[in-house]
Parts: structure tokens; sequence; C-alpha cells
């Protein structure tokens, strides 16, 4: 027997409707790659297709946002003439060799950046991979930003970088913030674009974030590796994620 047939209902993304093939030139694949919060089904009935889409019944949703596990992020709706990115950044040792990995698509554009360090951490991989990416831009965008860096994405999004600055880059009165030269820099980008950041889950099968961390571990493991001139090396960095975790609980409470 044959391979049964599959219909594809795209209730959100860059064209909803019912698709007879995923991948391939006006295909579902196409108008959900890159869409942030698309939100899309496979049915072997058109018919069934067809009644989802005027009923989506949100249990069943195919790639649900996770309930637990993953910051706090924005539902970002990608809109005509928005810049999609993805950012990835990786080190050996932590600190060690590292690099990051980007992949911009502007329209029908798509670039790819990545840069590789011979002494660095993750958290600053991740960092400079969302500015190597926005300093790309030649022009002020408007950008989906998407990141699986919890440490980058509520850094932004919960106000943590805002504070830091206003408070003189002091966590509170005996703890100094950790990579302060690349958060400066991340809120001078925001500040010329406007930039909406988004949480997706690392290795999870988004191709992009995928491709990002390709990438990343490319350039980590190559030979031409450049100096990170703003690590430091004061504290490893286990220790900025239990600062980070306690603050986010912190500022949970009411």
């Amino acid at each position: 027997m044959g391979r049964q047939k599959k219909y594809y209902a795209v209730l959100r993304g860059r064209k909803p409707g019912i698709y007879e093939n995923w991948f391939g030139p006006g295909g579902a694949e196409e108008q959900v790659r890159g869409f942030a919060d698309a939100r899309y089904r496979g049915f072997f009935s058109r018919g069934k297709a067809e009644t989802w889409l005027r009923n989506p019944d949100e249990r069943t949703e195919k790639n649900p946002p996770s309930k637990k596990g993953g910051p706090s992020s924005p539902r970002a709706q990608v809109r005509p003439g928005d810049v999609i990115i993805y950012t990835d950044g990786a080190c050996r040792g932590n600190p060690g060799p590292g690099g990051y990995g980007v992949v911009i698509i502007d329209g029908e554009t798509r670039r790819e950046l990545s840069r590789g360090f011979r002494l660095t951490t993750n958290n600053r991989m991740e960092l400079l991979a969302c500015i190597a990416a926005l300093e790309s831009l030649e022009k002020p965008s408007s950008v989906v930003l998407h990141s699986d860096s919890s440490y980058v994405v509520n850094g932004i999004n919960k106000g943590w970088a805002e504070k830091w600055r206003a408070g003189n880059w002091m966590r509170n009165r005996v703890d100094a913030v950790r990579n302060v030269d690349l958060w400066k820099k991340l809120l001078g980008l925001c500040e010329m674009h406007r930039v909406r950041f988004v949480w997706i889950r690392g290795h999870a099968g988004d191709r992009e974030n995928e491709r990002c961390d390709k990438l990343a571990l490319q350039a980590a493991e190559g030979s031409r590796l450049y100096v990170d001139h703003g690590y430091r090396g004061k504290r490893q960095e286990g220790h900025e994620q239990v600062a980070l975790l306690k603050e986010g609980k912190s500022n949970g409470k009411k």
C-alpha cells in the first residue's frame, strides 16, 4: 500500500489555509518557517483539517507553548517587513574556546554569521550573537529575535538589564553585573532597532536554531579564533546562573 496522503492546516502563518504538501515551493513548511508563534497541524483527511481551522482545539495543538522550563517571552507575531533572526552561542569548557552562530532572514534574503574566540563563556557568546546580528542590519529595523538562552531573553524581557544599568551595573550593594560590556551594547542596539525577543527551546528540532548551534560549534572548534577582550574570567558562569535564578524568584514575589 502507498503512503496515506496528508493535509496540513496552517491556522497561523504567512498564509493560513490547507496545504497538500509540507516541503517544496508553496508548501506548509514555507508558511510557518521562521514565523513566531506559528500554529499548524497535519491530518489524513481534508475535512478534518477544515474542521480544525474553523474550531481549533488548543489541547491537541502541534508545538504548544511550553508551560514549564522556559522563561517568559512576548508572543511575537511576525509582520510584513520584520527581520527574523535566530542566534546561538557555544563554549567548549565554559570558560574555554567559544563561538556564536546567527541566521538572519530579511524577506527573500537569508544570511549567516559566525565567529570563534580563544577564551570566553557561553553567556558571552549568547549575548555576542545577538549583538553581531543587530549590528549587521544596515538601517533601523523591526526585528523578531529568537534565542534559546534564558539568560539573554529574561535579561531583556524581564527588564533586568535596564535595572542593572540604572543601578550602575550592580545587582545589589556588593555584587557587580557580569558581561557589562556586552549588555551595554545590546541595550544600545535595542534602542536603535525595535526588537522582540522570543525564547525557543534548544535542540528541539527547530531548523534555524539547529543551524545556529552548528555554526557556533564550528566557529568554536575552528582554527581562526579571535580574542574576547571583554572577558575577565573573575567568576565562573555557574555562579551567575544561580544569581539570576535567585533574582528571578525575588522579582516574582509581591
